[in-house]
């Protein structure tokens, strides 16, 4: 290292050190960084009605406990027996769909609810998705 600093630098750091400017502490950015409290629950195997409550009951027992994020899995109605009956939708009669449905229509859990997102593939992908959970007052 040399011992060689020019008058310009010298003067410079001696004006920030007399000044009153603060430096943004960059270490503030990572620890601020926002960590969820997770839950997750498995819908397969489940009826339409089964999994509509169930779902209801654990975003009312999640937000009551300070949960911000829930994985909800549906699974992809691969192996759903909708097909098997011609009067159920092929489509709305799986959870995939249903659950979500149910959610959105639901006030009272809405109002409990900041998003509702699709889940990324490690999580379940097409057959999942996020709840985030607004905070209790």
């Amino acid at each position: 290292m040399t011992d060689n600093i020019s008058d310009k630098d010298k003067k410079d750091w001696e004006n920030f050190i007399n000044s009153k400017e603060k430096i943004q502490n960059k270490d503030i950015k990572f620890r601020d960084k926002k960590t969820f409290k997770t839950r997750s629950i498995d819908l397969h195997g489940y009826t339409l009605d089964e999994a509509n409550r169930t779902v209801e009951n654990f975003i009312n027992k999640s937000f009551s406990e300070n949960v911000n994020k829930l994985i909800v899995v549906t699974g992809k109605g691969l192996h759903s027996n909708n097909e098997k009956d011609p009067y159920v939708s092929k489509d709305l009669g799986i959870l995939k769909y249903s659950v979500p449905e149910f959610i959105t229509n639901n006030l009272a859990l809405m109002n409990k609810i900041n998003e509702i997102k699709d889940a990324k593939i490690e999580d379940g992908g097409e057959g999942a998705f996020y709840i985030y959970l607004k905070k209790v007052k």
